[in-house]
């Protein structure tokens, strides 16, 4: 009977458990993965937006330049010259656009590498700002005019283009350019053309955070790259798969191959330049966070799996060990033998049924009702005994004897007009509360410093010169929890052994408290004798050993140590206790850690 029932309960309490772990596992991993993609999509969309916008709005800084260079007539003037003009008047345009203009916006924009004006009659001016320029022939000047016009618009828009006139510098260059209208006529000119270093933009991206793996490039509008993390790929152009899909995917996202890597491209488009700003990480990292929270979801359900499992183990046994007790008991009832079965810690039916059982047997067996009763009633007697005695040896000790009697002292110390005396033995009469008073294991800082203040008073009696302790402890700190008794005896040990020639003038002794790494610390340091690196290292191996201090031998030297180390671990744990660092001649530092309390 008891198999089969167990059986039966451990089949149902494992497909409850089963279904329970599988739909809440594959509930939460869907969830999670939803909202984690959700996420990594619309923080690289945040990334690419603001990328844009920082882009779009630098470039709007050289269109202020355009303006304030056109406002100054001499550049459409000079546009306007004939083919056959004087070269004193054309020389005279470009000296004054240089001065009145270029120099200024050379001065006010570094970055800025080149500011030309192409005529469509064939006149041409460049200003270079340290880089290397080079004259251009009459068919080259106007092959870049006809290039030029032929990639800007007559209303005067601004054009970028990944292209340069310089070709002799190491300077990734891009172009500003836009058609002027002469100064009298209102038909184009010429063009205006400004080349800018792409290293100042580079600087907008590349604080970028996108992995290890992760990375971020531009592509213009005829799908070359204007900037790349790999400089090899600059004004290359980009593969026409990619490019098809970037041109269809603005302010959205696409999954493409890279070699063998599977990467997430997140397009955005500036309206301003034309440009598609990209970024691309590999999936496998975007799907890192999931694929983490797939193993732990596995890892936590069949930890939880096990456990489950072997708590329906417990709970069948529960129901089912009893009864096959009870089962044979009555077997055994069923001899002759009267057996008392054992009564489980708990209250239910089945105990309640095994607690009948044993009414009926002991109902049938007087004699050993009665045995039990006797040695119940014997028992009682001698835990009496035993109250009684305890009782006695502690009316032995009255501790308000001891404290009548001092204050009897201080009676006849204020009778003869002894100040000291009656200073002493009511800081004696404290301390002495305070040690045997209290039955706490724990206490505040406050009380610690209390008790070490009344012993000060009976050590200034005792020490010449004067001396007096530096207590550094903010007053936050003050209300904290440490072990009780463990700070006067620190301070004594230093006057017996770090001052043991003596209290000088320049000894002194600091207090002082803080938080550090998740534990609470109390530090009682001293400039005194301090201890070798031997010695030290002796002390540390006492510590470890986690013992009280023997004082059978009649050595005391670091007893006291080693006792207020033991009793912080047996108040607070192993992992607590004294850490001490001493230097020969240069003094002694003690640390007391504390958990932290608030």
């Amino acid at each position: 009977m008891g198999g089969t029932l167990y059986r039966k309960l451990f089949i149902y309490f494992l497909v409850v458990i089963v279904l329970s772990l599988v739909s809440v596992s594959l509930f939460s991993y869907r969830k999670s993965s939803n909202e984690l993609d959700a996420m990594v999509q619309h923080q690289m969309s945040q990334m690419i937006n603001n990328a844009a916008y920082q882009t779009d709005l630098y470039l709007k800084i050289y269109e202020r330049a355009f303006v304030a260079i056109l406002q100054n007539d001499d550049i459409r003037q000079l546009l306007e010259l004939p083919s056959d003009a004087d070269a004193y008047e054309f020389y005279q345009y470009r000296k004054n656009i240089k001065q009145e203009s270029i120099n200024p916006i050379f001065i006010r924009n570094p970055e800025i590498a080149a500011v030309y004006a192409i005529s469509q009659n064939g006149h041409a001016t460049y200003y270079y700002n340290e880089v290397v320029g080079k004259p251009f022939n009459t068919e080259a000047i106007q092959n870049q005019a006809a290039y030029f016009l032929a990639n800007t618009t007559s209303d005067g828009k601004l054009s970028i283009l990944n292209r340069s006139i310089l070709d002799n510098t190491s300077d990734q260059l891009f172009t500003l350019v836009r058609q002027v209208r002469g100064y009298r006529s209102p038909v184009t000119m010429g063009i205006l053309a400004i080349e800018i270093r792409a290293a100042e933009l580079s600087a907008l991206w590349k604080g970028m955070e996108l992995g290890n793996n992760g990375y971020f490039f531009i592509v213009d509008a005829q799908g070359r790259f204007i900037y790349h993390p790999d400089k090899k790929k600059l004004g290359t152009p980009v593969q026409k798969e990619l490019v098809q899909k970037i041109n269809h995917a603005n302010l959205s996202s696409f999954e493409e191959k890279d070699g063998d890597v599977l990467r997430m491209y997140s397009v955005k488009k500036s309206d301003y330049s034309g440009w598609s700003l990209i970024v691309s990480m590999p999936v496998e990292d975007l799907r890192k966070p999931i694929s983490n929270i797939r193993t732990t979801t596995l890892i936590v359900g069949l930890f939880t799996f096990i456990i489950a499992l072997f708590l329906a183990y417990r709970f069948g046994k529960s129901i089912t060990d009893p009864i096959r007790v009870l089962k044979e008991g009555m077997r055994e009832t069923g001899k002759g033998q009267w057996v008392i079965i054992p009564i489980p810690e708990r209250k239910d039916e089945i105990v309640e049924l095994m607690i009948r059982y044993n009414v009926m047997v002991n109902r049938l067996s007087e004699l050993v009702d009665k045995v039990y009763q006797v040695e119940h009633n014997n028992q009682e007697i001698e835990l009496e005994r035993h109250k009684a005695v305890i009782q006695s040896l502690k009316l032995q000790i009255n501790p308000h004897f001891l404290y009548n009697t001092l204050e009897t002292i201080v009676c006849y110390a204020f009778i003869q007009n002894s100040k000291e005396i009656s200073e002493i033995v009511d800081a004696l009469a404290h301390m002495l509360r305070y040690s045997v008073g209290t039955n706490l294991e724990e206490t505040k800082v406050a009380n610690e410093l209390k008790h070490l203040m009344h012993y000060l008073v009976i050590l200034r009696h005792r020490v010449n010169p004067e001396f007096e302790i530096d207590v550094a402890i903010e007053p936050e700190y003050l209300l904290r929890d440490m072990a009780c008794l463990t700070l006067q005896p620190l301070v004594e040990n230093i006057f017996q052994h770090a001052f043991a020639d003596g209290v000088e003038d320049y000894h002194f002794i600091r207090i002082d408290a803080g938080e550090e790494n998740d534990y609470f610390w109390v530090s009682v340091e001293d400039n005194g004798t301090g201890m070798t690196a031997d010695k030290l290292a002796e002390l540390h191996e006492k510590l470890s050993a986690n013992r009280l201090g023997d004082e059978s031998d009649g050595k005391k030297d670091g007893i006291g140590i080693l006792n207020v180390h033991r009793r912080i671990q047996m108040v607070f744990g192993e992992e607590y206790g004294l850490r001490i660092d001493s230097e020969l001649e240069r003094g002694t530092k003690i640390r007391l850690i504390f958990p932290v309390s608030i």
